[in-house]
């Protein structure tokens, strides 16, 4: 049988695992000190775990505070839903809103979206999180999610739009291409320096080339003059000449504007992976999420480029 004894502390522990201290979290529920450490002590002993590690220094989650704090992030948000949903005459959006994004395309482009969003809406509270790697935000109650490739057949709990491919180009900077001469067609590669992307596995991704038909894709495996295993460090190389880059046409798209960097081999271009707006579909219509959505559906595009 459930008991409002399992709901006690949650509030309490959810602010203390967010601001990853006992004061911080004492003044944003206007409580003491002593009685937030003693809420997170009556938790844990009623639970029979430790929910965090304490030293001198520091206080930071174990594993079991880990998988609690998000269990308890879903049971807040469902309370919240619910809640809500007494009021159908409520519209502003407002409260606590989950959000995770890719770490490079999230910071140039998406930030920008959601900071002109929540400026307009001050009861708002975002809680933005950059992950490149695919979440299930089913699992993680996460309400919304932008992500560079996905699945084929989303879950039916999901909601999820199409913003398009995104726009892989090759380009280099003028030095180097200045130094080195403009590649012409796709053999002129195999003479030219590399940035490529690498991990720590000690492997580099294959360049991919497309060609006048949609079956003329060919897979190609480079030496690397350098390997790096972050985007944005790809672009700050090709930017200080070691050789060409296949990047994203977003991430690189000012600095071809500003002639940093040029594009070459421009029939070579491809579409990559898909980029995709994904939701829950139960809050779905709470006005938090689905006025958000509305506004990343319309102005998010995988060039780059803020849509009219």
């Amino acid at each position: 049988m459930f008991s409002s004894e399992r709901l006690k502390g949650i509030d309490v522990f959810v602010a203390v695992a967010e601001l990853g201290s006992f004061t911080a979290a004492a003044e944003r529920l206007n409580l003491t000190g002593s009685a937030v450490s003693k809420s997170i002590g009556r938790l844990e002993s009623r639970l029979g775990i430790r929910l965090f590690e304490r030293t001198t220094r520091r206080l930071a989650l174990t594993d079991a505070g880990t998988t609690f704090y998000r269990t308890c992030t879903r049971v807040l948000a469902d309370l919240e839903e619910s809640e809500l949903a007494l009021h159908e005459e409520y519209v502003e959006p407002r409260g606590r809103l989950l959000i995770d994004l890719p770490a490079a395309y999230g910071r140039l482009h998406v930030l920008p979206v959601i900071f002109a969003f929540v400026k307009q809406h001050p009861l708002l509270l975002p809680h933005i999180s950059f992950t490149d790697s695919f979440i299930d935000p089913i699992d993680r109650g996460i309400d919304i999610v932008v992500r560079i490739g996905g699945p084929d057949v989303w879950p039916e709990a999901l909601g999820h739009h199409y913003l398009g491919a995104q726009r892989m180009v090759f380009c280099a900077s003028p030095a180097y291409l200045a130094a080195r001469g403009t590649p012409q067609t796709a053999d002129d590669l195999e003479q030219h320096d590399c940035v490529l992307y690498g991990q720590n596995d000690g492997l580099a991704r294959p360049w991919y080339l497309g060609g006048d038909q949609p079956g003329d894709r060919e897979r190609r495996t480079m030496q690397a003059r350098i390997a790096v295993g972050d985007g944005e460090a790809e672009v700050l190389a090709t930017l200080s000449g070691y050789g060409i880059a296949q990047v994203p046409m977003w991430l690189v798209l000012d600095h071809l504007a500003s002639g940093r960097l040029v594009e070459v081999l421009p029939h070579l271009a491809l579409d990559g992976m898909p980029m995709n707006l994904v939701w829950l579909k139960k809050r779905e219509t709470l006005p938090k999420v689905s006025a958000l959505l509305q506004v990343l559906a319309t102005h998010l595009s995988p060039t780059g480029h803020t849509l009219p």
